[in-house]
């Protein structure tokens, strides 16, 4: 309340006196009584008060006690800040202040990180970065320095950037600080990107996905495009690169994959797009990719 008086003070010039308070505060009150169809005796016997000192209340004519506008609060079902705000509010930022307040905990965070994400100049700003997500074997490496070439910006390859600000190869920090040392790392260096690069293509681990917070803000800097492929694909395409460590004294490593795929799908369908690499060529699959940014 201090802070909404404040900014009142400022904006206006001067300090409203106790009649035009007591008139806004009438007037607000009568106006979500009209917006929620309720009579003035309707709202009077809810909230314990007389019809005659309601109507002298909206006319803004009477003087009203903290806990009698709680009541009147309550039965309006607005929050009581929301009565007392010296601030005018639309009826559409009423709507979706109601709309928010109404969500379960679980979903609000969801909720409200999609309406950043997609209005705003955070949309923009956001648009300037590509984010390349998928699990290793997708293309990332592969399509991502051609896209950064075709637009031109830099490439950046996240668990490069891990390196350099340990000193070590992956496996040495995984050796020593094992994963939640990584994954630290991790938010740290993706916090870094976004801060020095303005325009860049980002290819991600495919793990970033299982840590909310990191995801989450990946999701809210970035346009991220999710690179799929076939279980078999990926497996191939690990293999094509020299890397055997995937399938080495492990029988079950597809099924493995399949299992970390399965699980991780309704994260990763959480990007901008997804575009699917499977059976494709490079060009194909960058051709696919380059509209999909474009659209």
């Amino acid at each position: 309340m201090k802070e909404q008086a404040a900014s009142a003070v400022l904006e206006s010039g001067r300090v409203p006196n106790d009649e035009e308070f007591l008139r806004a505060l009438g007037k607000r009150i009568r106006e979500i009584r009209e917006q929620r169809g309720m009579a003035r005796k309707v709202l009077a016997r809810q909230a314990d008060v007389s019809e005659r000192y309601l109507a002298q209340l909206e006319a803004g004519e009477g003087n009203v006690s903290i806990v009698l506008l709680r009541h009147i609060a309550l039965a309006l079902g607005v929050p009581l800040a929301e009565v007392l705000s010296e601030s005018p509010q639309s009826t559409e930022h009423r709507l979706i202040r109601r709309f928010l307040e109404q969500l379960p905990e679980h979903r609000l965070e969801e909720t409200i990180f999609r309406l950043m994400r997609d209005m705003g100049t955070l949309e923009s700003a956001r648009r300037r970065r590509v984010a390349l997500i998928g699990l290793r074997g997708a293309g990332k490496s592969t399509l991502g320095p051609m896209l950064a070439a075709h637009t031109g910006v830099p490439f950046i390859e996240l668990d490069r950037e891990i390196e350099r600000e340990a000193g070590l190869s992956l496996s040495e920090v995984f050796m020593l600080y094992g994963q939640a040392g990584y994954r630290r790392l991790e938010r740290r260096c993706l916090e870094r990107v976004i801060r020095e690069y303005e325009r860049a293509v980002i290819s991600v681990g495919g793990g970033i996905v299982s840590e909310p917070d990191t995801y989450n803000m990946l999701l809210a800097s970035c346009f991220t495009v999710w690179l799929k492929a076939r279980p078999e694909e990926h497996m191939a395409r690990v293999a094509a690169q020299g890397d055997f460590r995937p399938m080495q004294d492990n029988a079950e490593a597809m099924e493995d994959l399949r299992r970390i795929l399965s699980a991780r799908e309704p994260l990763y369908a959480k990007a901008d797009v997804t575009v699917d690499t499977s059976g494709t060529t490079p060009e194909e699959a960058f051709s696919r990719l380059r509209q999909a940014v474009a659209a």
